[in-house]
């Protein structure tokens, strides 16, 4: 009688067993390092993709503006141009009006680290000078006939000793202070200058991109979903396009007529308060408008500088400032809610998280196109049906 030594259909040996239940966690690692590649791609090669994004959207944004001229049988290279020149138009008229306040502020930067570093200068001679030192006593020392070649015996003026020693190393830190202040500020102003022609460079490259995503892309776009055969539903795939543009161009418009309102809302109440450059401030805080919780503060901040600058350093200097904060509060809270509603809300944290990680990658335009990316790739997840729990994480509010 022989023993049957064969294993059942269903057994798996143990390797195999071992191999899948370390499967799962194989993936979870590979999909972080494809994270954090992706992370380091994007910041190291931020010179080439900015413009490229920024280009994409405004080609989302603006594409079914077009599809509407074609449809009036206007071509869509004079409908993009058009569409392109009003507005950069108005655009170049609001750069040109604001040209010489703008100078005038970038002139005047040096004239206040001059200030500040006056008033560091003098706050620290203040503290220097209430110390209070003590003289040592010094060592009454005989004199010799012999020195040893002058080693020793030697007084206080001989070896070239100032007494007030205190008084000399804070001087020498005063002077520390300002010098980084003034050096500091300099930095900053060498920086932008040198930063000018890269970013108009990147803004050329954009523009000449959205004008060719314009008339080319919707074709290209259909060529590619009846070519390529990986793509299998090919109708749900042009709707899918067509609703995040109609979605993102809703969304876009809406925050930018909001924040356009807020800033001329912003610019009237400054201008009756009688601050200088009103409608500079009105277009700065609703610039900074696109990027939520971060771009007010900093518009709070600079507000706060602009009445410090103008008024001095009196009670009525922050006033500029908390009328700004109250305008933005109303505009948070209800306005903004309530036009765009429940399909484009956002949980405060991760919108934040978004921010700096953005603002980290591309810095200030990455601040601004943190939001909308956010909401292209929840709109997009959205329609896909894919990750719905993480879209439900980012829908989540308090």
């Amino acid at each position: 009688m022989t023993k049957d030594i064969t294993a059942p259909e269903n057994a798996e040996l143990p390797g195999v067993a071992s191999a899948r239940h370390k499967t799962p966690r194989f993936l979870w690692v590979v999909q972080w390092l494809l994270a954090l590649a992706l992370l380091y791609t994007l910041y190291f090669a931020k010179s080439l993709l900015m413009p490229i994004v920024v280009a994409l959207l405004f080609a989302l944004l603006l594409s079914p503006l077009v599809s509407l001229l074609k449809r009036l049988y206007i071509p869509r290279t004079m409908s993009a141009v058009l569409i392109l020149c009003l507005i950069g138009g108005p655009f170049a008229l609001v750069v040109s009006q604001l040209a010489e306040p703008a100078q005038r502020w970038a002139k005047a930067i040096p004239e206040l680290s001059e200030k500040l570093t006056d008033q560091v200068t003098s706050l620290t001679g203040d503290l220097s000078s209430n110390q209070i030192t003590v003289p040592q006593a010094q060592p009454q020392v005989e004199p010799r006939k012999f020195r040893f070649f002058g080693w020793f015996g030697k007084t206080d003026e001989e070896q070239g000793q100032a007494p007030d020693r205190p008084v000399q190393s804070a001087q020498r830190s005063d002077n520390a202070v300002s010098d980084r202040i003034k050096s500091g500020s300099l930095e900053a102003v060498v920086s932008a200058l040198g930063a000018a022609p890269t970013m108009l460079a990147q803004l050329l490259t954009a523009i000449i991109l959205i004008l060719f995503l314009l008339i080319f892309g919707p074709r290209l776009f259909a060529a590619y979903v009846n070519i390529f055969p990986q793509v299998h539903d090919k109708r749900r795939s042009i709707l899918l396009v067509r609703t995040i543009q109609v979605e993102l161009s809703r969304y876009i418009l809406t925050v930018s007529v909001i924040n356009t309102c807020l800033g001329l809302t912003t610019a009237a109440a400054l201008w009756l308060l009688g601050v200088e450059d009103a409608l500079l401030w009105g277009v700065l805080v609703g610039m900074l408008n696109f990027a939520p919780y971060i771009g007010p503060l900093i518009g709070t901040v600079i507000l706060c500088l602009a009445g410090l600058v103008q008024y001095g350093a009196v009670s009525f200097a922050v006033v500029p400032a908390l009328v700004y904060f109250a305008i933005n509060m109303l505009e948070a809270q209800f306005v903004t809610p309530l036009v765009l509603g429940r399909n484009m809300r956002l949980n405060p944290l991760v919108i934040m998280l978004w921010l700096i990680i953005w603002g980290w990658l591309w810095g200030v335009v990455g601040v601004l196109l943190a939001v909308p990316l956010l909401v292209c790739l929840k709109l997009s997840a959205a329609q896909l049906g894919v990750m719905t729990n993480w879209v439900r994480l980012i829908e989540t509010r308090a």
